[in-house]
């Protein structure tokens, strides 16, 4: 079975984190979120990749190439203007034949699509939804199905009075060819307000699978940093310590896990690094820095006696001495901050961008 993955969103919500680096390249402990999932793709036997690509089409495939490297084969489809999830899979359609797989490039899951799959060949279903529970459903599109599973209703992000259930389309799709007779070529059409509700109306066998699995969506900077922390805590260990090649430790530094510490870093004297925590390739950590539950991407510098504390920062940035970058702050890449600045309450710097001396502290 191919899988097509979407990606051809603009991410302005996960920005700035995505100004200069593509949704899907936007790294999850260290190595890009396309990795992950082509990884879980393969561990469910999906090995036959298409990417719908809109935007920074030449980052993706000059890191991914064909898939070889992963022992998959991908191939791209290219849209050269928005065209929704149903439009970019129809964008794609001379490359599908038999029944597919859809996924929204910036979901993180591990639902077991075998048992999906095994689903909708039993209903002999047109379309099946994969569907998980969320606490606020308003901001997703909820799926109403009845005892058996087959799906009676779809409310795109429902009022609080029009909730029914907390069950919402998780973006992963398996759809026989015969779905495409629904999307107009070269428009802008989607699956969930187009497709389905017209697919439902007439008469189509529609399905949810319900997985109470891991699910999470990444489109803002919060729900990424969520994910490191969540993913670091499963995958690692509370208190494991991973390095990724040969970095330079302090003998007096403190790494307390869960934490990954990517390869080239240098850790300095009495500097704390304490997780969930993520260090990128080429970080160092100067002299007295603390570094707790943050995601550093490449070649950051932190300077000695700065703070870092549940904040994401972007690569190449420069955090001066004795600054704090704190809870929920997102630095985009190349940003300087230079001395003694106390950055909170969840601001954002777009990249590129210099903080002078002591011009914030709140």
């Amino acid at each position: 079975m191919k899988a097509v993955i979407l990606a051809g969103g603009e991410a302005t919500r996960l920005r700035p984190l995505s100004c200069n680096t593509a949704k899907l390249m936007v790294p999850v402990l260290n190595h890009p979120l396309l990795e992950n999932l082509i990884n879980y793709l393969k561990r469910n036997d999906i090995t036959d990749i298409i990417i719908a690509l809109g935007q920074q089409v030449e980052q993706i495939q000059g890191y991914f190439g064909d898939g070889s490297k992963y022992g998959v084969r991908i191939v791209y489809s290219v849209e050269h203007f928005p065209m929704g999830t149903a439009g970019a899979v129809k964008n794609a359609e001379r490359l599908l034949g038999e029944p597919f797989m859809v996924f929204n490039g910036d979901i993180f899951t591990d639902i077991d699509l075998t048992a999906m799959m095994d689903l909708h060949c039993q209903k002999k279903a047109c379309v099946s939804i994969a569907l998980t529970p969320v606490e606020d459903p308003t901001i997703y599109g909820v799926v109403e199905t009845d005892a058996g599973n087959r799906v009676k209703l779809f409310v795109e992000k429902p009022s609080r009075d029009e909730v029914t259930t907390n069950m919402i389309n998780a973006g992963i799709y398996i759809l026989e060819p015969e779905i495409l007779n629904y999307i107009p070529p070269k428009v802008f059409f989607t699956f969930e307000r187009n497709v389905f509700p017209a697919a439902l109306e007439r008469g189509q066998a529609i399905y949810g699978y319900p997985s109470e699995a891991y699910w999470i969506d990444i489109g803002t900077p919060e729900k990424y940093l969520r994910l490191n922390h969540d993913l670091l805590q499963r995958y690692v260990g509370n208190k494991r310590v991973k390095f990724e090649g040969e970095s330079a430790v302090h003998p007096q530094a403190q790494i307390e896990g869960a934490a990954i510490i990517g390869d080239g870093c240098f850790i300095g004297k009495n500097s704390i690094i304490r997780g969930p925590a993520v260090i990128g390739s080429g970080c160092q950590i100067e002299e007295g820095a603390i570094v707790e539950g943050a995601v550093l991407w490449q070649n950051c510098k932190v300077g000695k006696g700065a703070k870092l504390k549940n904040c994401v920062v972007a690569s190449n940035c420069y955090i001066g001495e004795e600054s704090e970058v704190l809870d929920g702050c997102v630095l985009g890449d190349n940003v300087r901050i230079e001395r003694g600045n106390k950055l909170s309450q969840g601001i954002r710097i777009w990249p590129d961008k210099s903080i002078e001396p002591d011009a914030i502290s709140f």
